[in-house]
């Protein structure tokens, strides 16, 4: 059975005229990607089949891929992923497009638009070079796992597990005050300079922040030179990693209801 035929929509932006992008769509086709407009807004899609994409990395870097490239000339607002335009009830797919989205919340877009206008996202992650040194600075500050340890230490065989699930609790909560005390530090020293935050979850014991910062572009060098202080003065205890700009899929996720 042959596959209906759509668009893929990966963003809003502000721009009134229609043009082509220079990065090929989602999928294997290698479709162009263009814009389609309404007034002073449009959305950037390629043609595609009417398919659920899986959120693999080729797919979801292909999705990033294409805003990266529009928001080089204009601001953005990124759709979610896999949002995809039929052709119903005898309306195309574009003209579904123009009606449904880019016409019926003109307002909703040109505000948002004019909101994120000249701001890009910028992620920050920081990690302990060295997560045994982060446990004994632990073991130093707390006199109850010190005793307890030694207490699980001198304990035979099965003897003492209830006492090493209370150790192991006390570590994991005493490992996240540490986290939390340690990106407020470093949050302290970017607040002069973002529009606004989000704090992601960390994957491993080793990251204590994963945030990402919505800039306004006159701060944007003084929000990197924060950085690099920020580097220097942890002198290798932290190692940060810091992407961006990036679209700013943390701060806006437009989804579209058919």
């Amino acid at each position: 059975m042959k596959e209906k035929q759509g668009h893929y929509i990966y963003c809003i932006t502000a721009m009134n005229e229609e043009r082509d992008f220079p990065v090929k769509g989602i999928g294997d086709r290698g479709d162009r990607v263009y814009s389609i407009c309404h007034q002073n807004i449009g959305a950037v899609i390629s043609d595609s089949p009417v398919v659920k994409y899986p959120v693999s990395r080729k797919n979801t870097v292909a999705h990033q891929l294409v805003m990266e490239e529009v928001m080089k000339e204009y601001t953005i607002l990124p759709v979610r992923f896999c949002t995809i335009a039929e052709d119903k009830e005898g309306i195309s797919s574009k003209d579904r497009i123009k009606d449904k989205i880019l016409k019926e919340r003109y307002d909703e877009f040109n505000a948002l638009l004019t909101e994120m206008e000249n701001k890009a996202e910028l992620g920050l992650k920081a990690l302990w070079t060295d997560v045994d040194l982060i446990f004994e600075e632990i073991l130093e500050s707390s006199r109850e796992i010190r005793i307890l340890k030694k207490k699980i230490a001198s304990m035979k065989g099965t003897e003492g597990h209830n006492e090493r699930i209370r150790l192991g609790g006390l570590v994991k909560s005493a490992l996240e005050r540490k986290k939390e005390k340690e990106a407020n530090k470093i949050l302290n020293r970017l607040k002069k300079f973002f529009v606004d935050n989000r704090i992601n979850d960390t994957f491993s014991d080793r990251m204590l922040l994963n945030a990402a910062f919505l800039v306004d572009q006159v701060q944007g060098e003084k929000f990197d030179s924060c950085v690099n202080q920020l580097d220097e003065i942890n002198n290798g205890r932290i190692k940060l990693k810091y992407v961006g700009p990036i679209p700013p899929a943390n701060f806006v996720e437009i989804v579209v209801k058919w």
